[in-house]
């Protein structure tokens, strides 16, 4: 069942807030510019000043914190809960001088319960697990997770409800029979923005045989019982198509992923990333961009941004086209280490820095005029951004692969209209011809 989230302006807006969260309530402005997710009674461990390389066992780089640093990420609706088995499979890594993130401090359960039933009635729909186990467990990853995903979600849908001035975004609650559940909040044919979709899950079960398979195609070691691998995940993910070809896509996703194993041993790792899809470039936005992102990477360390934009370079490449998806932005994927709150605390950074990043580039270009030319211009390249989250993007195959899947959910990110032409090419020293060059040739956008 969808329901319809009208207008959000300056006053307050409605939404709906079941399972604990208590009835339709009034939701200000102010709840979603507040922190963002940090279970009661927790905090993030100290920023690091600094982290570099080190060699790991398996020969890949492996970052190294000086105090208790955050890096961090979170999983992406199912369409981008773990990674598949193709492109870059590099693993992210980092590892802490210090003894660890500290322990998360007691609180008064009365606090919790308080603090936790504030943050409900800014979601835009009440958590997929129940209110009563989340506040169990309140220092466990899970709960952590699933908290940071639901304000992201509704920090970003404000954003850009607020940018379009009129759309109205469906909202819709879905579960998974195998175990768990989704939010799905998309808007169509708005004022500003033709499709955006900002969705999270928290899924839990057995993996697929093929899912495994993906996964152990990128190294991972996973001991099956019976056949059974039982995992949780969770993640936020969106991808927003403004109508003006001068307004640039953006798509972002953050996610974290548990296996256990037959001995009982649990694996764990975070994944995401944020990357820009201009229709024309425009040096302006994308330094802007990017140094959004280097500025809440740089709180962990100086050599995070720069590792991190190489692999997202690399991993939204069009093998058949010889050209990347955008101008990339950052992407890290089977990050472990130092350690969970760390890692977790750099996916905060992450996330605050989506609506900096991308809302200014948005209100600047949203009313700018354009031709025909160049509308179809960003039809033809909404059709590469097809090709590769059909052909190449691991998330969506692995959602596909997963049963008990929400194919909607899955293929939110496609845009509403793209278009195919035979054999056409823009001609030499157009603007068309300047972002493709790009797009073959990535830049250094910060220096």
């Amino acid at each position: 069942m969808a329901m319809h989230l009208g207008k959000l302006s300056a006053g307050s807006c409605w939404l709906a807030a079941r399972g604990g969260c208590g009835e339709l309530r009034s939701w200000s402005l102010s709840c979603a510019a507040g922190r963002f997710c940090r279970a009661p009674g927790t905090a993030c461990p100290e920023q690091s000043r600094g982290l570099g390389y080190g060699p790991t066992a398996g020969g890949g780089p492996r970052l190294r914190t000086g105090l208790a640093a955050g890096l961090a990420a979170g999983l992406a609706g199912l369409a981008g809960l773990a990674a598949a088995a193709f492109g870059h499979v590099e693993r992210a890594e980092m590892v802490s001088k210090s003894s660890g993130a500290p322990s998360p401090s007691p609180g008064r359960p009365e606090e919790e319960d308080d603090e936790l039933a504030r943050r409900c009635s800014c979601f835009m729909a009440s958590p997929v697990t129940d209110l009563h186990e989340l506040r169990r467990r309140p220092g466990d990853m899970k709960t952590k997770m699933e908290l940071l995903i639901l304000e992201t979600q509704a920090q970003v849908c404000q954003a850009l409800a607020q940018v379009d001035g009129g759309a109205r975004f469906s909202v819709d609650r879905w579960e998974r029979k195998e175990g768990g559940g989704g939010i799905s909040c998309v808007l169509q044919d708005g004022h500003v923005f033709e499709k955006a979709g900002v969705s999270i899950s928290v899924v839990h079960g057995n993996l697929s045989e093929e899912a495994a398979k993906q996964m152990r195609s990128r190294g991972k070691k996973l001991k099956t019982k019976d056949g059974k691998l039982p995992f949780s995940a969770m993640g936020v993910s969106s991808v927003i198509h403004p109508k003006n070809p001068h307004a640039p896509t953006i798509h972002f996703n953050y996610r974290y992923f548990e296996v256990e194993e037959a001995d009982g041993n649990k694996q764990w790792w975070f994944g995401g990333g944020c990357d820009l899809t201009p229709t024309y470039l425009n040096q302006e936005d994308a330094v802007h961009f990017h140094r959004t992102l280097k500025k809440a990477c740089d709180q962990h360390g100086p050599d995070l941004y720069p590792k991190f934009k190489k692999w997202c370079d690399d991993y939204f490449f069009i093998a058949h086209r010889g050209e990347r998806r955008g101008i990339g932005g950052i992407f890290f994927d089977d990050l472990d280490s130092p350690s969970k709150e760390e890692v977790f605390c750099f996916v905060q950074s992450c996330a605050q820095a989506v609506i900096p990043s991308y809302i200014p580039l948005v209100k600047k270009h949203c009313d700018d005029s354009f031709t025909p030319r160049e509308k179809l211009w960003q039809q033809l390249r909404r059709g590469r951004y097809v090709e590769f989250n059909l052909l190449y993007d691991r998330g969506t195959k692995f959602g596909l692969f997963t049963p008990g899947s929400r194919i909607e959910s899955i293929l939110m990110s496609l845009p509403l209209t793209a278009r195919w032409e035979y054999m056409h090419s823009p001609s030499e020293n157009s603007k068309e011809a300047e972002i493709l060059d790009v797009l073959r040739h990535p830049r250094d956008w910060v220096h």
